[in-house]
């Protein structure tokens, strides 16, 4: 059994726009496969992707249906920037593993350009700078100490003065980090394509399907649908996002409430020179990034998950107040939202994701805990869980694991 949420509420940005139809059936018998999928959003479909071009059987089932879980309400900025600073990061698991950790996650950003480029896959993909302003929690002397560490660690930095700053960008702030090589793209049509792809690979997507029952042997594992069919698989993967399934526990995952708004089209004069993706460093931070279409979505004001209710029942105040903020730090566009949604995703005590099989449970993987950065570590969770079945270890896979 697992949690079930509902991830969502409002109407996010990107299904506003027209994508791909997947196609997905239920179950009619039982089956077997030598990879089930739990899960068809940008998780999965990264995943199923990999394992497919491997060469694995691959079975794909999702309780909704492709995308139509949390997958929607991300707004996209694709950066290898964690959630934690890299100094900070160091002080709380070591500066070994703190760098492993951010120069994988810069490496998953140019696999997943270089896939996204190789696969021919239309999703509105550029290449963005980012910005990470001065904010409450650095500012001044350690926000530059800490764009000196990511230089010296070989990462793109370089730190801006505020005088830099405003006549580069027109952002008044103390100071920023910019960094180059993350992405902007729209996460609904990457994961169709990526879904798409692998099912011309041989990939099967049934839907709706929920799993109610995980049960493993020496040489499987049994999955019984709430349908009352069963699929037998080889493995399994948890890529059911922040809808986490009972038999994985970690004390260090916990779901969090955010909140975002898309404008209508800008004018270009109007928009940041380069249309940076845009972050603070503050708590709560706000974040910020264009669409294709000059849209600027904005999001932040996150706040620890209590339910559903409680979270879309401050929709209301909480678009406002993004609606505000936005318009004080870019004051020559238009800050009404035409889109506004709510969300739910997972975090951890240090900003990494949880991935790599479930203890005592070597046959199943889940993916937990992605913070802000989901898709860039959906990427690095496909890959240690396709070197993973490849019978390989992966040299980073301690630092993601349970």
């Amino acid at each position: 059994m697992r949690r079930t949420l509902d991830l969502r509420t409002g109407k996010p940005v990107w299904l506003g726009y027209r994508t791909t139809k997947i196609p997905e059936h239920p179950l009619e018998r039982d089956i077997r496969t030598d990879v089930l999928v739990v899960g068809a959003g940008i998780s999965g479909a990264m995943t199923a992707d990999l394992l497919t071009q491997a060469g694995h059987d691959v079975v794909v089932i999702d309780r909704r249906g492709a995308r139509r879980g949390s997958t929607p309400a991300t707004t996209a900025l694709v950066q290898y920037e964690i959630d934690m600073p890299l100094l900070e990061l160091s002080a709380s698991i070591g500066s070994e593993k703190a760098l492993r950790a951010w120069r994988r996650a810069r490496l998953a950003v140019l696999n997943l350009k270089s896939r996204i480029e190789e696969l021919g896959i239309d999703c509105h993909m550029v290449p963005r700078e980012t910005l990470y302003l001065a904010g409450n929690v650095l500012t001044g002397t350690a926000l530059r100490e800490e764009a000196q560490a990511r230089a010296a660690a070989g990462l793109s930095a370089r730190y801006l003065t505020a005088g830099q700053l405003a006549d580069a960008y027109g952002i008044k702030r103390e100071g920023a980090i910019a960094s180059r090589d993350n992405l902007a793209l729209d996460p609904v049509r990457l994961t169709a394509g990526l879904l798409e792809r692998s099912i011309a690979r041989g990939a099967r997507l049934h839907a709706p399907e929920e799993a109610v029952d995980f049960v493993q042997s020496a040489d499987g594992v049994r999955v019984s649908m709430k349908s009352g069919h069963r699929i037998e698989a080889g493995h399994v993967v948890l890529a059911t996002g922040y809808e986490l399934a009972d038999i994985v526990k970690d004390t260090r995952h916990r779901i969090i409430s955010t909140w975002a708004i898309a404008t209508g089209r800008q004018r270009k004069s109007a928009l940041v020179p380069g249309e940076p993706l845009i972050w603070e460093a503050s708590d709560p931070y706000l974040y910020l990034r264009t669409t294709h279409d000059g849209r600027i979505i904005c999001g932040g004001e996150d706040a620890g998950f209590e339910d559903e209710e409680k979270r879309d029942a401050l929709l209301a105040e909480k678009t406002a107040r993004i609606s505000r903020k936005l318009a004080k730090l870019l004051p020559a566009i238009d800050p009404e939202p035409q889109y506004a949604w709510a969300g739910s995703f997972g975090n951890t005590t240090t900003g990494l994701p949880l991935i790599g099989p479930v203890p005592h449970r070597p046959r199943i993987f889940a993916l937990m805990g992605y913070g802000g950065n989901g898709i860039t570590f959906s990427r690095i969770a496909a890959e240690l869980i396709s070197t993973a079945l490849a019978g390989r270890i992966d040299a980073d896979a301690d630092i993601f694991a349970f």
